[in-house]
């Protein structure tokens, strides 16, 4: 993701979450993190071709943050018409490429506890529940479920068998 796709990411991200929709300031505020050698931020776009043949749209984006030897997906979103495409599996998947490169010896994420879709996205990639945070999403104060990836041997979070499936979250 680059600054000049904050724009169409924020109407992706205003259609999918009208009541808890990130703002341009915490897009910046995460790319500001994401480059050059003290990066500790990876945040990446999914695109496909438009209908009508002129250019693409973004249908899809993902981010994460780094910290020591832990790692959190701070939003994993997919368009709509892309739900069931594994596009969601595949935006995780590079994020959790993005936590080994980063070294990272687990990964965490809070998931609506309303979200079953993502939770079985995510705990096909392995990721297991450890708690709730209670009131979490705002407005409606919706609970959260944590959950956490730990590492596979030989170093690395682990990635799914399978990723079939495609999903949306935003944590």
């Amino acid at each position: 993701m680059r600054w000049w796709d904050i724009d169409p990411v924020l109407r992706l991200e205003r259609e999918l979450f009208p009541e808890d929709a990130w703002s341009r300031g915490m897009f910046w505020s995460e790319l500001a993190h994401a480059r050059g050698p003290g990066a500790t931020r990876r945040y990446l776009v999914a695109v496909a071709s438009r209908a009508d043949a002129e250019g693409e749209e973004i249908v899809g984006y993902a981010g994460l943050t780094a910290s020591g030897d832990q790692a959190d997906v701070q939003t994993i979103a997919v368009a709509r018409e892309f739900w069931g495409t594994g596009l969601g599996a595949r935006l995780l998947t590079e994020l959790l490429r993005a936590a080994t490169a980063f070294d990272c010896a687990e990964v965490l994420l809070e998931c609506r506890v309303d979200n079953t879709r993502a939770q079985k996205l995510y705990e096909r990639f392995g990721f297991e529940p450890i708690g709730i945070r209670r009131g979490y999403y705002q407005p409606g104060n919706v609970d959260a479920l944590v959950m956490r990836l730990t590492t596979a041997p030989g170093g690395g979070p682990a990635a799914g068998a399978d990723p079939v499936q495609g999903t949306d979250n935003h944590g």
